[in-house]
């Protein structure tokens, strides 16, 4: 780490461990010094103040003020690096984060869905696509809120609190919530978004480093916000695919065990044709 990077480790900020990371770092180190030397400054420049302009040194107010043109630079120069740090450095970063997302191809693209007080992530199965998600059909054993009746869902990946990524590939989440706003902020990657109910707001990153990372909620949320926590895996490439693999199998187990399932030992000889149940009215999108 540059000395320069000293100050954001002692002001308590995590390792960075995203390829866009190193940019809000440099920003962060350069407004952390520049704040701390305007602090000293001010600091000198009121302590002057009072040992020059003391009663005993000058027992009438003067009225006048100050009449040298130094303070009108000084104060003119804290305006203009303000103005570059703000129009030449945080909007064209911010600009990049929100306008260049990754070709679809290239990134992995997960739907994180935010509850008090949880976060629910849903990965696309082999075929590629998302089942699709209704409010009408969530429950504490569908937390997704996932169509029974839409093939391209029986593949999805269901996870709650963890989440599974590849390193060094692109990663797009797209954002919602069931109740209240909430934040979902990783750290380390420097990203963070608002998840707001019935938006889909995305966000995205490239982990460069594999481990695991704290998933806060930085929106007060409740009573149980403090609780509102998950995990980032950040896996080598065989990993994630030794994940994606269990995650499968673990799927199918439970959907072969769940409570209601029909049995196929000694089915009846006779079995009556009842007419199959209407599916729940569409409701909203989550």
């Amino acid at each position: 780490m540059s000395s320069l990077a000293l100050i954001n480790e002692f002001l308590g900020q995590p390792p960075n461990a995203s390829s866009h990371g190193y940019q809000i770092d440099h920003i962060l180190e350069f407004c952390h010094w520049f704040m701390g030397a305007l602090f000293l400054g001010w600091s000198a420049f009121f302590i002057f103040v009072l040992i020059r302009f003391r009663k005993g040194r000058h027992p009438a107010a003067d009225h006048h003020g100050v009449r040298s043109p130094i303070s009108t630079h000084l104060e003119f120069s804290v305006v203009l690096i303000e103005a570059v740090l703000l129009l030449g450095f945080a909007i064209p970063l911010w600009a990049k984060r929100v306008n260049q997302f990754p070709p679809g191809k290239e990134a992995l693209v997960v739907h994180v869905v935010g509850q008090q007080f949880s976060w629910n992530f849903q990965l696309a199965g082999p075929d590629g696509q998302f089942g699709r998600r209704d409010i009408s059909f969530v429950s504490n054993s569908n937390p997704m809120g996932l169509d029974p009746n839409d093939p391209a869902g029986k593949d999805d990946i269901i996870t709650q609190g963890e989440l599974h990524v590849p390193v060094n590939r692109p990663v797009i989440l797209e954002l919602a919530s069931k109740d209240v706003i909430h934040d979902f902020f990783l750290p380390h990657m420097r990203i963070g978004g608002d998840a707001i109910p019935g938006s889909l707001i995305p966000i995205w990153f490239t982990p460069l480093k594999t481990g695991t990372y704290e998933v806060i909620c930085a929106q007060l949320c409740g009573l149980g916000h403090y609780s509102m926590k998950g995990s980032l895996v950040v896996d080598t490439p065989e990993d994630y695919q030794a994940w994606l693999k269990e995650r499968a199998e673990l799927a199918g187990t439970q959907s072969a065990s769940a409570p209601g399932a029909p049995k196929t030992e000694n089915p009846p000889a006779k079995q009556e044709n009842k007419p199959a149940q209407p599916a729940p009215s569409p409701g909203p999108q989550l």
